[in-house]
C-alpha cells in the first residue's frame, strides 16, 4: 500500500484526530492530535490490512517560534511483511508538554522515548522508567530544544568534577582494564633503571 493510501485510511477511521497530511519528495506525514496517539497507533499495528509492526524510529522535534504547537513527536512506522511505511507526527503544545507512551504497542519504544525526554523535554505518560538516559542525573534543561543555550548555560552539571577526577585516575589503565605504566606505553626508557 501506498503512504498517501496509508494516510487516507488514517483519515476516514479518525477524522477528528487528523489535522494535515503532507507529502515532500515520496515521503508522507500524518499530523495528529496526541489525544488519542495510542489508539491511532495500536490500529495501524493491529489492522490486518495495515501490519505497521516496526516502530523505525521515534523522536521529538521542537519548533520554536511556530504559532500553534511548538513540538512533535515523530513516529516512522514499517510493516515488515507488506513492505509499506509511514510518518505519525504527534502534535505536544508547550504548556502541556506530555504525551501517552506506545511501549504497550512496540516495547522498543521504551528507550526511544526516554531519549526524547531526555534531550527534548517531552514527557511520556504511563512510561515504565522515564528517566534520563544520555545525560547525567544532575543535568539541568533539555539541549536539543533551540532554545537551550549553545554553551549549556555557562556551568557545569552536578557530579562533573567528580567525574573529571575519576578520569584522572582511570586513564593509567586501558581498555581492558590493565594497568599501563605511562613511560614505557609513551616509549620512553625509564631512567630509573
Amino acid at each position: 500500500m501506498e503512504p498517501l493510501e496509508i494516510a487516507k485510511k488514517v483519515k476516514e477511521r479518525f477524522p477528528d484526530q487528523v489535522v494535515d497530511v503532507q507529502e515532500c519528495r515520496g515521503q508522507v506525514g500524518v499530523i495528529v492530535k496526541k489525544d488519542k496517539i495510542v489508539e491511532i497507533l495500536r490500529w495501524l499495528h493491529d489492522d490486518p490490512a495495515m501490519q505497521l509492526n516496526h516502530l523505525a524510529d521515534l523522536c521529538g522535534v521542537d519548533y520554536l517560534g511556530k504559532k500553534d504547537v511548538r513540538f512533535e513527536v515523530v513516529y516512522n512506522l514499517y510493516s515488515i511483511p507488506l513492505r509499506h511505511k509511514i510518518r505519525i507526527r504527534a502534535q505536544v503544545p508547550e504548556d502541556d508538554c506530555n504525551i501517552d507512551s506506545v511501549t504497550s504497542i512496540w516495547m522498543g519504544a521504551n528507550w526511544h522515548e526516554r531519549e526524547c525526554f531526555d534531550l527534548v523535554g517531552i514527557t511520556f505518560n504511563n512510561h515504565p522508567d522515564l528517566r534520563r538516559i544520555l545525560l547525567p542525573e544532575g543535568w539541568e534543561g533539555h539541549p536539543l530544544r533551540k532554545d537551550y543555550p549553545l554553551d549549556g548555560g555557562g556551568k557545569n552539571w552536578s557530579g562533573y568534577d567528580e567525574v573529571v577526577e575519576r578520569s584522572k585516575k582511570l586513564r593509567k589503565y586501558d581498555f581492558y582494564g590493565v594497568y599501563q605504566d605511562p613511560i614505557k606505553k609513551a616509549g620512553v626508557e625509564d631512567a630509573r633503571e
